[in-house]
């Protein structure tokens, strides 16, 4: 018999995928992965996260209703150095993280797959809405859950080859409804829990303040600029912005203003027009293939440059060892720096990357 470590957040996707394994016959043993960093903030975190102390509580009920054991295994150290000291030195860079990705990546599956295997498991499984496929080229990727609307792909991107060969993703292949179907059907208190929402570590969404705690550092105010230099007014720290961002910036134009670009280096937001926040050039780098070993030729693929984009077609090609071009056929607005790239061929993840 098979041995997973399922890692159970306390929701009711992880619950379901644990309760399916078990049905499916595997020898299932359920983990929350504690990554808070203190009390205080533990309990700040409300219900609906998959950082808090109420994730504990959840999740081992849910172990216990389902008759699997369960542990909490400490990963603090792991999620400060890869996500929350990442995140917050990419902000004071002038660019936007996105700390899940890096999470999935070297936390949730880095992490916590070395620990399983080392307790002598051979799968580790996730409540991710995603399926994991072996193509005929012999190599291992992601294809995107039955329903489109829940698809979690994106943030899964950055996966490694043997990561993905150890993986299972068994609700993939459900939708969220059908889900919380199951939950309910077999008596599971947290068969109706809400959703997680935002980053789980600054849970009033306040980023911006939470550096300046976390950094030690005071962030300056600076100037607002138009792409020629003309100052237009004062910011209030490259921190409290991101690329294309409209809303709250305090500023009156006469028209609608977005930010374009910041620059740490001189401590200005450079703000324009929505025109002059659309490109159709978009390069990355820290690049991850899965479908494919690498880019050997131009590839027309669709992409999403967010988590929330609807996606668009680009041609992308290689123009260095760790770097592509993307050239999109329609014009995109907010292309951020420091959010993912993720390209698609087909259903199949082909790869993605870290935009420039």
């Amino acid at each position: 018999m098979s041995k997973v470590v399922v890692g159970m957040s306390g929701g009711v996707d992880s619950s379901v995928a644990a309760y399916l394994l078990k049905e499916q016959g595997y020898d299932v043993i359920g983990v929350t992965m504690q990554i808070w960093q203190d009390e205080e903030q533990a309990v700040q975190e409300e219900n609906g996260g998959c950082c808090g102390l109420s994730a504990v509580d959840d999740a081992r009920r849910v172990a216990a209703d389902l008759e699997i054991p369960y542990y909490v295994m400490n990963f603090k150290q792991e999620f400060k150095e890869h996500v929350i000291d990442y995140f917050i030195g990419e902000y004071l860079e002038g660019r936007t993280p996105n700390p899940c990705i890096a999470c999935n990546r070297y936390v949730k599956w880095e992490s916590l797959l070395t620990r399983s295997m080392a307790i002598g498991a051979d799968y580790i499984a996730t409540g991710h809405y995603a399926r994991i496929v072996k193509l005929e080229n012999g190599r291992y990727t992601l294809r995107r859950s039955a329903t489109l609307e829940k698809d979690q792909t994106y943030a899964l991107y950055n996966l490694t080859q043997d990561q993905l060969k150890r993986t299972l993703m068994p609700v993939g292949e459900y939708s969220k409804e059908e889900v919380r179907k199951i939950a309910d059907k077999i008596g599971l208190q947290v068969a109706n829990k809400p959703d997680s929402q935002d980053i789980c570590f600054v849970p009033d969404g306040d980023y911006a303040s939470y550096i300046e705690e976390n950094a030690g550092v005071k962030i300056p105010e600076g100037d607002f600029v138009t792409s020629d230099g003309t100052i237009l007014g004062k910011h209030k720290g490259i921190t409290h912005y991101t690329v294309g961002q409209r809303k709250g910036l305090g500023l009156a134009l006469g028209y609608p203003a977005f930010v374009l670009e910041i620059r740490p280096e001189t401590n200005e937001v450079v703000i324009g027009t929505k025109e002059e926040s659309m490109t159709t050039i978009l390069r990355a780098n820290h690049l991850n293939f899965m479908s494919v070993e690498d880019l050997t030729h131009p590839y027309r693929v669709f992409t999403k440059i967010r988590y929330n984009h609807k996606g668009a077609w680009c041609t992308i090609e290689k123009t260095g060892v760790d770097e592509v071009m993307c050239t999109f056929e329609e014009p995109q607005r907010a292309v951020t720096p420091g959010q993912a790239v993720v390209f698609y061929d087909g259903e199949y993840v082909l790869g993605g990357g870290t935009i420039l």
